[in-house]
């Protein structure tokens, strides 16, 4: 098995399931309601939208900086607003996620072994370590995410 291989391989599992550390952000986001992800019941802590917009926003900027693009995200890229609320809209968020998280994948599965040990555009890091990156800050606010359901 190749690391891109690998990569691909946890990335996926991070997101749609069967990974060893327990839920994937997929199922642990499945059954929330739009009433139940704009709620804050930490005080002074995101709600579960703004969570998945943010996860959201970084799956896309890991897969335009793989592709070559220079990004810094601004603070409001970063944790971006939430801007409509109710089931239509919390139904497009989700499927906004679920786009980034394909797209990325689809990127991934194009790389060659010699581009994981490229520095990104602009960048000081590895294409390498982004993707371990994006794999570990999705598992971090899957985590999040869980616990602010209970």
């Amino acid at each position: 098995m190749t690391e891109v291989v690998r990569l691909h391989d946890q990335l996926s599992r991070s997101y749609w399931g069967n990974a060893w550390h327990g839920p994937s952000l997929k199922k642990v986001l499945t059954g929330v309601s739009a009433v139940k992800a704009a709620s804050k019941p930490v005080r002074k802590a995101h709600s579960i939208w703004e969570i998945v917009l943010h996860v959201n926003a970084w799956l896309d900027a890991a897969r335009r900086r793989i592709e070559g693009e220079k990004l810094n995200l601004t603070d409001e890229q970063d944790w971006p607003a939430l801007k409509k609320e109710g089931p239509k809209a919390w139904k497009e968020t989700l499927q906004a996620l679920e786009n980034s998280q394909i797209l990325l994948e689809d990127t991934v599965k194009q790389l060659s072994e010699e581009r994981l040990n490229e520095n990104l555009t602009g960048g000081t890091y590895t294409v390498y370590f982004q993707l371990q990156g994006i794999i570990q800050h999705t598992l971090y606010h899957t985590g999040q995410i869980a616990l602010l359901r209970k």
